[in-house]
């Protein structure tokens, strides 16, 4: 009696996930971090960066002249109703919560301080995962509260990639590390590598 010998199925390649936007949170020492990060975006970067930075009110209409200055891609204040454009960074405006509607275009709100801080990174995580859901990418930076841990965990359980800079390197640990501790964190990387981590999410980019 012969055998028939079964050939394995060939595996198929996995595709590698498209993104659409990432957005970054930061507090304490998180000029320098984003001007790192911002500094390592290529001038072909396909997706929208949305930031949002604990920043005193009367210096916060600086950032986005301070972070274009070292930034290949055009960098401005969000706008209420403006859309969230591909290959542009938009940064919080000063004492407005900042989100995303589901036509994508932005949206301020001047409701509650969350964790203190108005603009709150959690308020623009929850509704940029309810947009986005799995093809959004959260990053929490250093700062010293809490703020971006639940919108870590709003953006994980959407399907959405979370990355946060190493605690230590970070200028303050307690927001990397909150984000850290809620379990829902893909990736803890150090500035560098968490550059080019973000650089590889835009879909003319190497996927790493």
């Amino acid at each position: 009696m012969t055998r028939t010998s079964r050939s394995k199925p060939i595996a198929k390649p996995q595709r590698s996930k498209i993104f659409e936007m990432v957005a970054i949170g930061c507090s304490a020492g998180g000029l320098d971090a984003l001007r790192t990060i911002l500094k390592a975006l290529p001038a072909d970067f396909s997706l929208p960066v949305i930031v949002v930075a604990h920043t005193p009110p009367d210096n916060s209409y600086l950032l986005p002249s301070l972070l274009g200055a070292v930034c290949k891609l055009p960098v401005s204040e969000a706008r209420e109703r403006e859309p969230a454009l591909t290959g542009h960074v938009y940064v919080a405006p000063p004492n407005y919560h900042l989100l995303i509607e589901q036509h994508r275009h932005f949206a301020l709100s001047v409701d509650d301080r969350v964790c203190y801080v108005r603009p709150a990174i959690d308020v623009l995580f929850a509704a940029a995962a309810d947009v986005y859901g799995e093809f959004l990418a959260g990053v929490v930076l250093t700062g010293a509260n809490s703020d971006g841990a639940e919108g870590i965990k709003a953006i994980k359980r959407r399907g959405g990639l979370t990355l946060v800079q190493d605690p230590k390197e970070a200028y303050a640990d307690t927001m990397p590390q909150a984000a850290i501790d809620t379990g829902a964190v893909d990736q803890v990387l150090p500035l560098a590598a968490l550059a080019e981590r973000i650089c590889g999410l835009s879909s003319n980019r190497p996927k790493l």
